[in-house]
């Protein structure tokens, strides 16, 4: 079968690919004609940027001009590191409550500070990101705004915000996440052979 585009979802710190928005997002995708990886990544047990990019390969391979990345808290600091390193552009990035540097939170510093606290080649990242959209939350208990801020500036791009979202997530009751498939939607169309 052949698909529109794939697009991946990178789950967070103590996350998994089932839970949030990530299941009526893949859903929604695959009923329109894309194909949705989803990997399960170790977590907080072995969570490491060296063994993520493992996972990444062995379940995705590469990106390229048909791949959408989607991540969720920390699976945006993934992706960014994804991007750096990539010898492809992807089409798009969509990064929901995403930040760099520590948090000041004990139970997450140590086990994202692979993905987090080090420059970043952001022209590179740029160049590889595609589209862009970043979303953050105006009071998530997790994340500060500002963060979101930042990773907005270092891409060029204006933040959507997220008024009341907490972490964008289930327990704010994010199970779906309309303005999100919205976005892809209106994706501009590039042309496929």
């Amino acid at each position: 079968m052949k698909y529109k585009t794939r697009v991946i979802l990178i789950h967070g710190s103590y996350g998994n690919p089932n839970e949030n928005w990530f299941p009526w997002l893949a859903t929604k995708l695959q009923t329109l004609g894309h194909q949705v990886l989803a990997p399960t990544f170790p977590t907080p047990h072995g969570q490491h940027l060296t063994a993520w990019r493992q996972v990444f390969l062995n379940e995705v391979g590469t990106i390229n001009s048909n791949t959408i990345l989607i991540g969720h808290s920390l699976g945006c600091g993934f992706i960014l590191n994804l991007l750096e390193k990539s010898s492809f552009a992807a089409q798009a990035t969509f990064l929901v409550a995403g930040f760099l540097g520590n948090l000041g939170l004990k139970d997450f510093d140590a086990i994202n500070y692979s993905f987090v606290c080090h420059q970043l080649n952001w022209q590179a990242i740029r160049r590889n990101a595609g589209t862009v959209k970043v979303y953050a939350s105006d009071n998530d208990p997790y994340v500060p705004l500002a963060k979101g801020h930042e990773l907005a500036e270092h891409l060029a791009v204006n933040l959507t915000i997220i008024h009341n979202g907490g972490h964008i997530n289930a327990s704010a009751g994010f199970t779906t996440f309309p303005a999100l498939l919205t976005d892809l939607i209106d994706l501009s169309p590039k042309s496929r052979q």
